[in-house]
């Protein structure tokens, strides 16, 4: 299958999952479901590209693997706060921007497919590498893969607990790896991609995987990561979050400034 062929087939089947993703927003008013299927989207993009690729049998595998299980963990942990709580304050600010225009939360769930195709590009990267051999950028990559994902996992835990505790409500979790970072998950998240950049070392397209941690750098870092929830942050937790900011490095984990830091757990 053509790349171009393999783009048209993802694009048609995430235009229909976020339509229905919209759909179900409208009947719970809660767009915190994008979320949760962009991850799995990526996880469909992970293995179409597999399937569809032309390289070899091994980074087609670990693709499909890596790839898979990410998008999985990733959605059904989004899955969980989206179905047990209201909708995320980022959403509510929207909703009531766009005064409740569906036509325009449609338009913002068909933009979030063309970004699952966007995000596509290093699947396709690796899934057209020839090498079919274990070689260092396949330990490299595998390595990259188990260390980010393992670390984002457990930043996410960090927080579900902290959130958990109604003690902590309306305080900013400075607990574990939040300690050293504002975005502990973000970071992991971005370090994720360059996994695909090491297993698509070989390939003849393999600049496109530098697509996957520039991009999403560029997203979380001015669009709409760090941004939007520090904002949010603000909005519901005021001074406690500005001392955090100005004590914890925002995304690169380091060691907060002494002199500003303070325990809320």
């Amino acid at each position: 299958m053509s790349s171009a062929t393999q783009l048209l087939s993802l694009g048609v089947i995430m235009m229909v999952i976020m339509t229905l993703g919209w759909g179900w927003q409208r009947r719970h008013r809660n767009a915190g479901i994008v979320d949760v299927l962009w991850a799995a989207g990526l996880g469909v993009a992970a293995v179409l590209m597999a399937v569809t690729g032309s390289g070899a049998l091994l980074p087609r595998v670990l693709l499909a693997l890596l790839g898979g299980i990410w998008s999985w963990r990733l959605a059904a942990h989004l899955w969980h706060r989206v179905s047990g709580e209201a909708e995320d304050g980022r959403y509510r600010q929207l909703r009531a921007h766009w005064q409740g225009s569906q036509a325009k939360f449609f338009l913002f769930f068909q933009a979030q497919a063309l970004l699952v195709l966007l995000f596509a590009l290093p699947f396709m990267a690796v899934a057209a590498n020839p090498v079919g051999s274990v070689t260092a950028w396949t330990m490299l990559g595998v390595l990259t893969w188990l260390a980010s994902v393992a670390m984002e996992s457990l930043a996410d835990r960090q927080l579900a607990a902290f959130r958990a505790d109604p003690a902590q409500r309306g305080k900013t979790c400075r607990a574990g790896l939040w300690r050293y970072s504002r975005h502990p998950n973000y970071f992991f998240e971005w370090l994720h991609w360059f996994s695909y950049v090491a297993l698509a070392a070989g390939s003849p397209i393999s600049w496109l995987a530098w697509s996957g941690p520039v991009v999403m750098y560029v997203f979380l870092r001015w669009i709409s990561g760090v941004p939007y929830t520090e904002a949010q942050a603000l909005r519901t937790r005021g001074d406690d979050y500005r001392d955090y900011q100005q004590s914890t490095p925002m995304l690169f984990p380091w060691f907060p400034r002494p002199d500003a830091s303070r325990s809320s757990s």
